[in-house]
């Protein structure tokens, strides 16, 4: 089968497509042909092993490894123990911890897997299960008449963000590049910032509910950006703005009356599910920018990586 492997970090030029053996899945795991796989942000910090948190697991250097954990696709075969999938079966879910979708082959434990909706495509299944789960837990305190501000807003995790911040009747605030405004506001955004013009943490009115999927400020900084009683979430970002969140946020937080922290979000069906019933109801849009192949991994991890890519980008292996 082939494969999209690299032995160390770096930029995509690292990265090599090559015919390696097909996998056989152990007790407990399913072996899926893969028919799409999402590209995420955390799959081009594992490639560059920046920042330092996504070296966890190789922390000298990567062997052989392919990456890619949303994956979608068919049942080919199952270890001793599997119990809810067999043969033939259409599939779907984030294999964080094995990652290997880009590739014809990948294989994955039982307990991350769900049966893919019909009504889905495998490319429209393979975008909710890591960008789905972040935004229904970092927009669960979205409520009526409050302001919210997503820092990001213009990737995976982003796109479905505005679109449940704004079926809670919330007013929602995008952030990202100059590239990606008119995007956010076809997603539902009441209003957009381009990050390099405007310093989204110096509001003229605060916000109730800060979700920051890159975080870069100081914990002062969100601070002022929020309402008293407001919160401020974090997934992703630099080590020192991640470490000081964690740190320092809860006093800060505790001593303005507010709420900052990391969120820690939980994998898994029973956190992504829901999201995608709500795409086959047509409640929510999956916004797709582009399709690559195989061989264009390298091309569609830069896409995702420099800040480029509007919503989810999907590798389709055939």
């Amino acid at each position: 089968m082939r494969a999209v492997i690299y032995s160390r970090y770096g930029g995509p030029e690292v990265l090599r497509l090559e015919d390696v053996p097909k996998p056989s899945p152990a007790a407990g795991q399913v072996l899926v042909k893969v028919a799409a796989t999402s590209v995420n942000l955390s799959d081009w910090e594992c490639l560059r092993g920046s920042p330092a948190y996504a070296r966890i697991g190789a922390l000298r250097s990567p062997a052989r490894r392919t990456l890619g954990s949303d994956i979608a696709g068919v049942v080919d075969a199952v270890g001793d123990g599997v119990t809810r999938f067999r043969s033939g079966e259409e599939v779907y879910g984030d294999n964080l911890a094995l990652k290997g979708g880009f590739a014809d082959y990948a294989v994955a434990p039982e307990s991350v897997l769900a049966h893919k909706p019909p009504a889905l495509t495998f490319a429209q299944a393979s975008t909710v299960p890591q960008a789905g789960a972040i935004a229904l837990q970092g927009t669960r305190w979205a409520r009526s008449g409050s302001r919210v501000l997503i820092n990001g807003a213009g990737g995976g995790s982003g796109s479905f963000a505005i679109q449940l911040a704004k079926r809670a009747g919330a007013h929602v605030t995008g952030v990202d590049n100059s590239r990606k405004l008119g995007f956010m506001r076809s997603l539902g955004a009441d209003e957009v910032i381009d990050y390099a013009a405007d310093d989204y943490t110096r509001p003229s009115q605060p916000f109730d509910l800060v979700l920051d999927l890159v975080a870069h400020r100081s914990v002062f900084a969100y601070r002022r950006a929020l309402n008293r009683g407001g919160r401020y979430r974090c997934v992703g970002g630099s080590v020192g703005t991640l470490l000081q969140v964690l740190t320092a946020g809860s006093v800060v937080g505790l001593l303005s009356g507010r709420s900052i922290g990391v969120l820690p979000v939980k994998e898994g069906p029973a956190h992504f599910r829901s999201l995608a019933d709500l795409c086959v109801d047509g409640d929510l849009a999956i916004p797709i920018d582009r399709t690559f192949s195989l061989e264009e991994v390298p091309a569609a991890l830069a896409y995702v990586g420099h800040g480029q890519a509007l919503g989810k980008v999907v590798i389709v292996p055939a």
